[in-house]
């Protein structure tokens, strides 16, 4: 698992210990940044159940302004600060422990243009983001992009009130879904 491109291109990021986590392949992590194009440049990225902070610290080292790490696992936020360390992008990221869910139950400080979501699989966690991501919209900016990284045996559709899926792509084992403000 590494950097592919940008100011920290080539680093090595460190895996968080036990089975708890499955980090984005770097083959799904650099299609998706082939999707999100110069985009991510300047914006504020939301990584949500962050693991490693593997698609959150891509987004710093191609120029995101910002990139919040939200994880409430000990382990995985050792993780993030080590690999934020390893990076150098430690002075744009702010690593929240939290419960992803009381999180966003809260008010933002500022919108977030893209929010990622790879939460454990099979618990149906991705689907319970997203809906409350639908209830409290003031997290997104009028372009936000949020992607949803499941198992493509995961999906299903879901009867959202502000956001609709409008993009999804399958790597092997990983689907991305995209969803914006509808």
């Amino acid at each position: 698992m590494r950097v592919i491109s940008g100011t920290a291109k080539g680093r090595k990021l460190k895996s968080v210990p036990g089975e708890g986590t499955r980090p984005v392949t770097d083959r799904v992590k650099e299609s998706l940044f082939n999707i999100l194009g110069s985009d991510v440049r300047d914006a504020r990225f939301l990584d949500l159940f962050a693991g490693t902070g593997g698609v959150g610290i891509e987004a710093l080292s191609r120029g995101a302004a910002e990139a919040a790490f939200v994880e409430q696992g000990r382990a995985a936020l050792e993780t993030i600060r080590a690999n934020l360390a390893i990076t150098r992008l430690a002075d744009r990221a702010r690593v929240v422990r939290a419960d992803v869910f009381a999180f966003l139950a809260g008010a933002p400080d500022a919108p977030f243009d893209y929010v990622y979501i790879a939460p454990p699989q099979y618990k149906g966690l991705w689907a319970q983001t997203l809906r409350a991501l639908d209830a409290n919209p003031a997290w997104l900016s009028t372009d936000s992009q949020i992607i949803v990284q499941i198992h493509p045996r995961e999906f299903e559709p879901l009867a959202l009130e502000h956001l609709t899926l409008v993009d999804q792509r399958k790597y092997g084992s990983t689907i991305l879904c995209f969803y914006e403000l509808a």
